[in-house]
């Protein structure tokens, strides 16, 4: 059975408490969630400042996403509510940074690995299947490799680093907010904290979760759109970034070695992607990086509010692709006095019990 609960995830809003017009809001940590919940803020009339611990916005895990706004393949391992967050999100980015690129996702598999696009199919919605030659029509150098393929139509791609960059300028020019790097937030109405995994002081379930990427350069491939690979060994993604530079990822690994990128990794990568297309073993290795994911144990984000403070975290591999949506619903909470109790619950117990009594 198909996932088309992916496609219409409810949202639950009820009524908090009494919203205060226009406040003051600072927002702790410029990676995607802050630089996101700055702008939602901004845009409704709020006087915003960020600070960020390091020297520049986006130096986080957000420095090594994938950029792929893929709400129905992501469908394959994650909840629906990633779904209904990322359908959002997807919207907004369309709107918003220009540098957007809807040419869909091309999810590929060798003949042998038939079974795993199958299953794959099974688990989310929104696709085609494609054969030989119609791979071939919107991706030409796949041709004659002997490759299935789903195509999701719909979904998108964007250069992280550049769309933040966009949304920063943005803040700074459209509605005056500057970034204090090394700073301390000063008094407001509301605090937003977006730490990430700095904010275990305050969110205990909060586990780091490895993820290393390769940037590469082929100077003799040309493909539009991201391709995702379903290998036995380690799936890999290909996001094009412009002529010829592709990012490869992603890992993910249980541990908090933050900034080691290891043979046995590369190796994975590479092999998977050198299945892709033989011609990425011409490829010039540009970049390597490791980052940590926040996540909390079920691998959803949290919107947990303490007193004036409100906590957007647990994004785990979604940044990109989920922060929009989570923005709008953080100004939501603190502006309108709305709750998200999908969003909101302090423990997966608490998750659990809803579940049970329903």
């Amino acid at each position: 059975m198909k996932l088309a609960s992916c496609l219409c995830a409810a949202r639950r809003e009820d009524v908090l408490s009494p919203p205060i017009l226009n406040p003051s809001v600072a927002i702790i940590g410029a990676g995607i969630a802050g630089i996101a919940c700055a702008y939602e803020f901004a845009r409704r009339g709020c006087a915003v400042t960020i600070v960020e611990r390091r020297e520049a916005a986006g130096l986080g895990c957000s420095w090594y996403a994938g950029g792929m706004l893929a709400p129905w393949c992501e469908c394959e391992n994650a909840e629906p509510l990633i779904g209904d967050l990322g359908r959002e999100s997807l919207a907004f980015w369309q709107a918003h940074f220009a540098g957007t690129v809807t040419r869909g996702t091309l999810v590929v598999a060798p003949r042998r690995d038939l079974p795993d696009l199958q299953r794959f199919a099974r688990r989310t919605d929104e696709y085609r299947w494609l054969d030989a030659k119609e791979i071939a029509d919107i991706e030409p150098q796949l041709a004659g490799l002997r490759h299935q393929a789903l195509f999701f139509p719909r979904e998108a791609h964007l250069d992280p680093r550049a769309a933040l960059a966009a949304l920063v300028t943005r803040l700074r020019e459209d509605f005056g907010v500057a970034i204090a790097f090394g700073a301390q937030p000063g008094p407001a109405d509301w605090t937003i904290d977006c730490r990430g995994l700095a904010a275990r002081d305050a969110l205990e379930d909060l586990r780091p979760v490895k993820g290393e990427m390769l940037v590469v350069k082929a100077r003799d491939l040309d493909f539009a759109r991201p391709l995702r690979m379903l290998h036995p060994r380690m799936p890999v993604y290909v996001v094009p970034r412009g002529d010829g530079v592709y990012m490869i990822g992603a890992t993910m690994i249980e541990n908090a070695e933050e900034g080691r990128f290891t043979v046995r990794s590369a190796l994975e990568l590479l092999s998977a992607v050198y299945t892709l297309h033989p011609n990425f073993g011409e490829a010039e290795i540009l970049e390597t990086g490791s980052g940590l994911r926040p996540a909390f144990p079920d691998n959803l984000p949290r919107l947990r509010r303490r007193g004036k403070t409100i906590y957007v975290n647990g994004l785990f591999r979604h940044g990109f692709l989920i922060a929009p949506a989570l923005a709008r619903r953080t100004a939501d909470i603190a502006l309108l006095g709305k709750a998200f109790p999908e969003l909101m619950r302090e423990t997966l117990n608490e998750d659990r019990g809803e579940r049970q009594a329903g």
